[in-house]
C-alpha cells in the first residue's frame, strides 16, 4: 500500500492525531480530511510500524532548518520615488556605479503609497529610505533589512518668521500643516513631540495640505506650524515666509543631526539569495552618496536633467547643498536604536515592543561593506559642480521664482511626490484664486 493511502486508514488517538498532524502542517503538507477514530485493540502491528517510521522521518525534516538557494544574480532592481534626496541612486546608475560594480542595474519607479508594499514583495530589490518610514512595518513583520546610512536632514517642523513659537512646548493646541497623515514629515513630528511630553494625539490639531501649498497655509494663518521635506523648507525659509521651530530640523538639531534620515534598504529575501549582489549594489548606491557630497550642484543638474524630477536646477541645488551625503555603515546602525526607542516613547511603535531587539532584526553586515571602506573611496571632482559657499540662498529663490509664477501654481516644479503617500489631499486640486475670494486651502481643514 502507498505511503499516503496507508497514512489516511492509520487509527490514533485524539492527542496522537493532532500531534501528528501538526507535524505535517509544520513542513506545508495539507490534507482534505484524516480520518480520527481510536480502535487500539484492532490496529494492525504493520500500520502502526508503519506510522511510527513516518512519524520519525517527519520530525526529523522538521529538525533541519530551510536554507535559502544561494543564486547571486547580477540583476538588481532599484526602486526609487523621483524625491529630490534620491540623488545617490541616479548618480549611481547615470555614472555607472552599478556596472562597476559588475551588476546589470533595472531602475523601477514606483509611487510612495506602495512602497513598502512594492519592496516587501520584491517589485524592487533595494532603494534608500527614511528610517522612520519603515521601522513599524518591521515591528509587524515585513522582511527588509537596513544596510548603510545615506544621508541626514530631510525633514523640519517650521513656523511663521513672526509667529510667537520657538520651542516644542509652545506648539500645544496649536494647527501644524502636513503633507498627509503617515507621511514622514507627520512621523518625524510625532516622534519629537513624544520624547518631549506632548500627546501628538491630544495636544495638536493635524491639518492636511499638498506639499507645496503649505507655505501659503502658514502665510494665510490657517496653520501655525507645518512639518515638511526638502526642498520645501528650504525654500520657505528663502522667500522668507518660515523659520524652524528650535529642536524639531533634523539637519541640526540633536539626535537627530547625528543620525541618517535616509539609508539604503533591501527585501529580506533577496539578500539572502544574493548576498553578494546585495554588497555590490550598496557600494554602488554608497559610493554614489559620496559623488552627491562632493559634486552637488552637479548631482542636482543631472537629475533634473535627466528628469528623475519636476524640479529646476537651482531650487534641486538648494535642497542638495542642505543634506549631508556622508555615509556610514557604523552610524547606520546606531540610527535604528535611537529611532526605535523615541517612536516608541511616541507610541507609534507597541509599548512592549523591544526596541533593541528590533533594531538589531532590522540590520545586515555585508561583506566589503564597512566604514573603512568608505574611507577609501575616491570619486570625481566635477569642474563647477560644487555650491560657491557664499552664495545666498535668495539668490535661488529669486531664480526660482522670476517667472512671477504663483507659488501654488509652480508647487509641481518644486514638489516632492509626497503627493501620492496615503491621506494625501488631491494633488491635482485647482490653485488659489486670489481675484475669486475663494479659499482653496479652506477644502483641506
Amino acid at each position: 500500500m502507498p505511503v499516503l493511502a496507508a497514512v489516511t486508514h492509520l487509527q490514533f488517538s485524539g492527542s496522537k492525531v493532532r500531534e501528528f498532524f501538526g507535524v505535517f502542517a509544520s513542513i506545508g503538507i495539507s490534507y482534505r480530511s484524516i480520518i480520527i477514530a481510536y480502535r487500539a485493540k484492532t490496529m494492525k502491528t504493520a500500520k502502526f510500524v508503519l506510522a511510527f517510521g513516518l512519524c520519525a522521518l517527519l520530525f526529523a525534516g522538521c529538525g533541519k532548518k530551510a536554507t535559502t538557494k544561494v543564486i547571486n544574480s547580477k540583476h538588481v532592481k532599484v526602486g526609487f520615488i523621483g524625491l529630490t534626496c534620491e540623488a545617490p541612486i541616479y548618480v549611481a546608475y547615470e555614472k555607472g556605479l552599478f556596472t562597476e560594480e559588475g551588476l546589470e542595474p533595472e531602475l523601477v519607479k514606483c509611487s510612495w503609497a506602495q512602497y513598502k508594499d512594492n519592496l516587501a514583495l520584491g517589485s524592487y530589490d533595494i532603494t534608500h529610505h527614511l528610517v522612520m518610514y519603515f521601522l513599524k512595518p518591521i515591528e509587524q513583520g515585513l522582511d527588509v533589512r537596513f544596510l548603510g546610512g545615506v544621508h541626514n536632514g530631510c525633514l523640519r517642523v517650521q513656523t511663521g518668521v513672526n509667529s510667537p513659537i520657538h520651542k516644542i512646548q509652545d506648539l500645544k493646541r496649536k494647527r501644524i500643516g502636513v503633507p498627509g497623515m503617515g507621511t514622514p514629515p507627520f512621523v518625524f513630528a510625532n516622534r519629537v513631540f513624544g520624547t518631549h511630553g506632548v500627546d501628538a494625539s491630544k495636544d495638536i490639531v493635524w491639518k492636511v495640505y499638498p506639499a507645496g501649498e503649505l507655505g501659503l497655509a502658514l502665510k494665510k494663518g490657517e496653520v501655525d506650524a507645518v512639518a515638511n521635506a526638502e526642498p520645501i523648507g528650504s525654500l520657505l525659509i528663502a522667500e522668507g515666509i518660515a523659520r524652524n521651530v528650535e529642536g524639531m530640523d533634523e539637519s541640526t538639531d540633536l539626535p537627530y543631526a547625528n543620525e541618517y534620515c535616509c539609508e539604503i534598504v533591501a527585501n529580506g529575501k533577496w539578500i539572502d539569495a544574493n548576498p553578494d549582489s546585495a554588497a555590490r549594489a550598496t557600494r554602488a548606491i554608497l559610493k554614489g552618496a559620496v559623488w552627491v557630497q562632493e559634486n552637488p550642484k552637479a548631482a542636482a543638474q543631472l537629475a533634473v536633467e535627466k528628469k528623475y524630477l519636476a524640479s529646476t536646477v537651482e531650487l534641486n541645488t538648494v535642497a542638495l547643498g542642505r543634506l549631508k551625503y556622508i555615509p556610514s555603515v557604523s552610524i547606520a546602525e546606531q540610527t535604528l536604536y535611537t529611532a526605535a526607542r523615541e517612536m516608541r516613547e511616541a507610541k507609534m511603535l507597541a509599548p512592549n515592543t523591544d526596541t533593541d531587539a528590533l533594531a538589531k532584526r532590522a540590520f545586515q553586515h555585508l561583506p566589503g561593506v564597512t566604514d573603512d571602506w568608505i574611507k577609501s573611496v575616491k570619486v570625481e571632482k566635477v569642474p563647477g559642480g560644487q555650491i560657491d559657499p557664499n552664495e545666498d540662498i535668495r539668490l535661488y529663490t529669486q531664480l526660482i521664482l522670476r517667472d512671477g509664477t504663483d507659488a501654488c501654481c509652480a508647487r509641481r516644479m518644486y514638489d516632492q511626490p509626497d503627493q501620492e503617500a496615503p491621506n494625501m489631499a488631491d494633488p491635482n486640486a485647482p490653485c488659489h484664486d486670489k481675484g475669486s475670494g475663494k479659499d482653496t486651502l479652506a477644502s483641506h481643514k
